[in-house]
């Protein structure tokens, strides 16, 4: 069984080179990468209560710790998280990408193990301290499958961080008619609004899979000073921390 929706790696290929211009189709990810960078590295910290008093724990903060990115892209995700010390795993669909994030990390100085794989194709065996599905669960075909596999790649006391779109009529009005058709801030067919999931949604099936959320961030986007911000605002864009919880040893 695979999750990956049919056309979008060719979708995505087609525009592979594009990844790392930060004026080119992949612009509004440029924009918003920071805030996400932000909320990432607060959340790990906090839920893995990392010891950051020391010089070089706050330099690499994640050193340490296996994280995986699904859905990677270019590695606008993957590299920050190398930087920071992870061992970073980040997958995606397309081989045309892959290539770009490939040789945009080889440039950097960066080791990262980028596979040509959908989630549900990693050893059953095989998990993580994180896990990063960001701005990818509009893009898989089989929600459920695509959010029990995420849980099940999340190690004991793990911690899951996913972002997406919100499926409310404002979300299809802003950023599906008007990103993608008005002010054209999108490429055309982007996205399709019947793919959004509610965090509500998300939640359940995660807590199916003991999975506790811990926080719920409104992520919102200023047209008149092009600015990125986290609030209370779900309506259009949101993040999402989970924390798996541990195995309690058996009593003697």
């Amino acid at each position: 069984m695979s999750t990956i929706l049919a056309n979008e790696p060719e979708k995505f290929g087609a525009i592979a080179q594009s990844w790392w211009d930060p004026q080119g189709p992949f612009k509004p990810l440029h924009r918003l990468n920071p805030v996400r960078l932000s909320y990432i590295r607060d959340q790990i910290t906090a839920l893995k209560s990392l010891n950051l008093s020391k010089p070089e724990a706050m330099a690499q903060p994640f050193a340490g710790l296996s994280i995986l990115d699904i859905g990677c892209g270019g590695g606008l995700v993957a590299e920050p998280m190398a930087r920071l010390g992870g061992a970073v795993t980040a997958l995606d669909a397309s081989e045309e990408t892959l290539q770009v994030a490939r040789e945009h990390a080889a440039a950097q100085g960066l080791s990262i193990d980028y596979r040509l794989q959908g989630p549900e194709d990693l050893p059953a065996d095989m998990s993580f301290d994180v896990v990063l599905a960001l701005e990818v669960v509009e893009h898989v075909d089989d929600h459920m499958l695509f959010l029990q596999t995420c849980a099940r790649l999340v190690n004991p006391g793990g911690v899951l961080i996913l972002s997406t779109l919100n499926r409310t009529l404002k979300s299809f009005l802003l950023a599906k008619v008007a990103a993608e058709y008005i002010i054209q801030w999108l490429p055309r067919g982007t996205h399709d609004w019947r793919l959004f999931m509610r965090p509500s949604e998300i939640a359940a099936v995660f807590m199916q899979e003991g999975l506790t959320l811990r926080d719920v961030t409104g992520l919102s986007y200023n047209p008149l000073f092009s600015l990125w911000t986290t609030g209370k605002d779900t309506s259009i864009n949101y993040i999402m921390a989970f924390q798996k919880k541990t195995i309690n040893p058996k009593s003697p």
